[in-house]
């Protein structure tokens, strides 16, 4: 079977199933496995699942890499549980729509090598081409679709621009391209001398509990600050200022005209970082015509954390599952 015929197959049966509901696909727990990859002496954490464990003989999967931001490490960001809230794993309902879902940690975060360096964005995509291989040779995949939230969007489109034979298609949600009127940003901006001084900055509870509040209370809830702060806090307080520090004083960080994949651009209604008229500009620039740009109302900066993440799980689903364009 085709990557194509894959990805027609999911999208009619996710319409003919409700999206989920009510499917045994949604109640299947996947498989899961880690894995280590090396950047030079620099060892990454990789996490992976998947409906069914692999089997020699397979046909592969379609690959959906996860690229996380600035603030949280892989699995709290792409495989949290909310008790009694439903389904916060991304993972999870990637993996039951027939993904082969993979995520790291970045160094300097989750259980990658701690080192001196601050982890920019430049440092994030070379995580990602150590990555790779690895992620191929297991999975049997020539290439993946990347989904990148926030500075993990930055750090998934610099590869995708040095590296567009691996990447297919890629999602980038809360994306900044220059970082023209974003109040978030600007604000941020004010403490950009503690970032050049310091490779690391403090990100505790209430930092946490600030990504929900800062844009639109009310956009989701609470109760997942606390578990996603429960999950990260464990890997301690301090993390690095790396991605700060570009996204405050060095964007642009890619150049749209770089990018050759098709590109989903997806944010918040309410995203104080990914403001409208920045991503128009890049949304136009993009040379590969297989593109989209979707607003969600009623969201904020963390779509797959929000109220309305179902809506998010939807437009990528959609776009990740579109036919290949014919005579292109």
């Amino acid at each position: 079977m085709t990557e194509t015929a894959t990805r027609r197959g999911l999208l009619a049966g996710a319409a003919a199933s409700g999206a989920l509901a009510g499917t045994a696909a949604a109640e299947e727990t996947p498989w899961r496995a880690e894995y280590w990859a090396e950047k030079g002496p620099v060892r990454l954490a990789l996490y992976r699942k998947r409906i069914g464990a692999p089997q020699p003989g397979e046909t592969p999967k379609p690959v959906l890499f996860l690229v996380h931001g600035s603030s949280n490490s892989a699995l709290p960001s792409y495989d949290l549980t909310v008790p009694g809230k439903g389904e916060y794993s991304l993972m999870n309902v990637f993996a039951r729509l027939g993904y082969d879902v993979w995520t790291l940690d970045h160094e300097n975060y989750g259980r990658s090598s701690r080192t001196a360096g601050n982890s920019d964005i430049a440092s994030g995509a070379d995580d990602l081409a150590a990555a790779l291989p690895l992620v191929l040779r297991e999975s049997g995949a020539a290439r993946v679709h990347m989904l990148g939230s926030s500075s993990g969007a930055l750090r998934a489109a610099v590869f995708a621009a040095r590296d567009p034979a691996k990447v297919d298609r890629l999602v980038l949600s809360a994306f900044t391209y220059t970082g023209r009127d974003s109040p978030t940003l600007a604000e941020r901006a004010k403490r950009l001398p503690e970032y050049r001084a310091s490779n690391r900055r403090r990100r505790d509870r209430a930092m946490i509990r600030s990504i929900f509040t800062r844009d639109m209370p009310g956009t989701s809830d609470m109760a997942v600050a606390e578990a996603l702060a429960d999950a990260e806090l464990v890997h301690g307080e301090e993390i690095p200022t790396g991605t700060y520090l570009d996204m405050t004083a060095n964007l642009p960080v890619v150049q749209p005209e770089a990018v050759k994949s098709p590109v989903l651009l997806v944010r918040g209604e309410h995203d104080g970082i990914a403001a409208v008229a920045d991503l128009q500009d890049f949304f136009a620039r993009l040379p590969n015509g297989d593109k989209q740009f979707i607003s969600l109302a009623h969201a904020a900066h963390s779509l797959d954390m929000g109220l309305n993440r179902a809506q998010f799980w939807h437009v990528v689903q959609a776009f990740l599952a579109m036919p290949a364009p014919v005579g292109a």
